[in-house]
């Protein structure tokens, strides 16, 4: 059994020897990758060197895809997986300039200003914003509408360009 095996294919993007790129599939975020070492593993150092090597090229050309490809502002880059079952993966967020649109005009979220001190280093806090894609875009049954190309059609966009191989 391959981590393939749980990805449907139509969220399947690109694959090398150590990883696989997915769109993330219960985001109705387009452009919401991941990217998921086919190593069952939660811990970096337990990964080969050849596995290593191909992961930071896997993160600049997702992140370069999104920006230049898609139009995205600002992508985020993250490595949580303590869920048990999983190999160690990595999230790979768009944050386009709607999506920030509606975090700034969603009331709920102002709360999360009352929880600092005083003003930060940014108008937008990278933490909120995950949070605002988490609950808005993965976890709600009905997600704020998107605008420009739909997860499918950012999937096929993005399986046309040329991803590091092995």
């Amino acid at each position: 059994m391959s981590i393939n095996d749980d990805i449907p294919e139509h969220f399947q993007i690109a694959e090398t020897e150590g990883w696989l790129v997915n769109h993330r599939i219960n985001s109705a975020l387009p452009g919401y990758l991941m990217i998921s070492s086919k190593t069952f593993t939660n811990d970096l150092a337990e990964l080969s060197s050849a596995a290593l090597a191909e992961l930071g090229p896997l993160l600049a050309k997702a992140q370069n895809a999104l920006k230049s490809g898609l139009g995205s502002e600002r992508v985020y880059i993250g490595r949580y997986g303590h869920t048990p079952g999983y190999p160690i993966h990595f999230h790979v967020i768009p944050i386009y300039g709607w999506v920030e649109e509606l975090f700034w005009n969603d009331a709920r979220y102002r709360l999360l200003e009352t929880f600092a001190d005083g003003p930060g280093d940014s108008a937008t806090d990278g933490a909120e914003m995950t949070l605002f894609v988490w609950r808005e875009f993965c976890e709600r049954p009905d997600p704020p509408p998107t605008r420009g190309p739909s997860v499918s059609d950012v999937v096929e966009l993005l399986r046309k360009t040329t991803w590091p191989s092995t």
